[in-house]
C-alpha cells in the first residue's frame, strides 16, 4: 500500500513535519508538528502549524495520530494545539517517562507532575505496530540521542528517523543531553540502516552546508554509502570516538529550555497561576 507523504520545513528551527495519508479524505498521521516561539519576547504563535492545518483541512483529511519521535531540545510541540484543533491522538515511545523523570528535577517542576508518560494519548512500546487508516506501522525504538527516541517506519517503504539520522553530508544526532549514549545511538541506526537499500528515510531535521537548499529525504543505501558519521566503513568505536568528541564541542541548543518543558507534557504549557499566567523556569548553571 501506497503512503502519500507531505513535509513542512520550519526554517527557525529546522525542523521539518510530516503528513502521512493513503489517499484524500483518509485518516493521516502528523509527525512532530512545530510551535512558533519568540523566545525574545516569550511568545507562542502557531504560524506553522497552521499550514498544516490548512493541508489537512484541503485534503480532507483526520487526523488518527499526532506522533512525536522524542521529546525534542530544539522546537516545541504544536502536538496539542493540533489536537485541540483537528483531533487525533498524540503518541510517543514509552520511555518518555525516564526523560520526564531526569527533567522534572532539572526544572523543579510542580509537585504534581506526573512521571508515568500520562500526558500523552498512547506510549509505543519497541516494535509496537498499529495503522494509520490502512497503512500499516510499526514504532521502532532508537535509542541514543535520548532515551526514548522511536523511528516509524510506514508500510515498509519508509522510515521517519527522528534524531538518529541527518542527511548524509551532515551526519547524525548529538549523544550528550541526559540520558544520551552514542554507543546506543550506533546501534540504533545500524538497525536502520539494516533496511533494504531503497528504503526511504525522513529526517526531523536539516542543516544544510552553503552549497545546497534544506532537503529532508534519502535512503538507506546513500546513507550506507555516505553519510560522513556512520557508512558502511565506519565501526562502532570510531563511531563513539568521533561522535564524543563532537559532542564536547557543542552548545546547548537555542531553544532547550523551554522545548523540554512543554514537550514532556505533549505541547501543553504548564499549569496557570491564580491570574491565569504560564510560565515557564530557567534553571541556572545546570546545562
Amino acid at each position: 500500500m501506497h503512503a502519500e507523504i507531505q513535509g513542512f520545513f520550519d526554517a527557525a528551527t529546522s525542523t521539518v513535519s510530516y503528513v502521512v495519508y493513503e489517499a484524500c479524505g483518509g485518516e493521516c498521521a502528523i509527525i512532530d508538528p512545530v510551535l512558533d516561539y519568540d523566545a525574545a519576547a516569550g511568545r507562542i504563535s502557531t504560524t506553522g502549524a497552521d499550514k498544516i492545518v490548512a493541508f489537512v483541512q484541503a485534503h480532507d483529511l483526520k487526523v488518527q495520530w499526532l506522533l512525536e519521535t522524542h521529546a525534542h531540545a530544539d522546537h516545541l510541540s504544536a502536538s496539542a494545539y493540533l489536537k485541540r484543533t483537528l483531533g487525533g491522538r498524540i503518541g510517543i515511545g514509552a520511555p518518555i517517562t525516564q526523560v520526564q523523570s531526569v527533567f522534572r528535577d532539572i526544572y523543579n517542576l510542580e509537585p504534581e507532575f506526573k512521571l508515568d508518560g500520562s500526558q500523552f494519548d498512547h506510549l509505543f512500546q519497541p516494535d509496537e505496530e498499529f495503522r494509520i487508516g490502512n497503512l500499516h506501522v510499526q514504532a521502532l525504538h532508537v535509542p541514543g540521542h535520548t532515551p526514548a527516541d522511536m523511528a516509524y517506519q510506514v508500510e515498509h517503504s519508509n522510515l521517519f528517523v527522528g534524531d538518529t539520522l541527518f542527511m548524509p553530508d551532515v551526519g547524525t544526532a548529538r549523544c550528550d543531553f541526559p540520558g544520551g549514549d552514542a554507543q546506543q545511538l550506533y546501534l540504533s541506526i545500524r538497525r536502520l540502516l539494516a533496511f533494504a537499500p531503497q528504503t526511504r528515510l525522513f529526517m526531523c531535521h536539516d542543516y544544510p552546508p552553503a552549497e545546497r537548499s534544506a532537503t529532508w529525504s534519502t535512503t538507506v543505501g546513500e546513507q550506507r554509502a555516505s553519510n560522513i558519521h556512520v557508512n558502511d566503513g565506519v565501526d562502532l568505536t570510531a563511531f563513539v570516538d568521533m561522535r564524543t568528541a563532537r559532542d564536547a564541542t557543542l552548545g546547548v541548543p537555542a531553544l532547550l529550555i523551554p522545548a523540554i518543558q512543554i514537550n514532556i507534557r505533549a505541547g501543553n504549557l504548564p499549569p496557570a497561576d491564580e491570574s491565569g499566567l504560564c510560565s515557564l523556569k530557567i534553571p541556572l548553571n545546570r546545562f
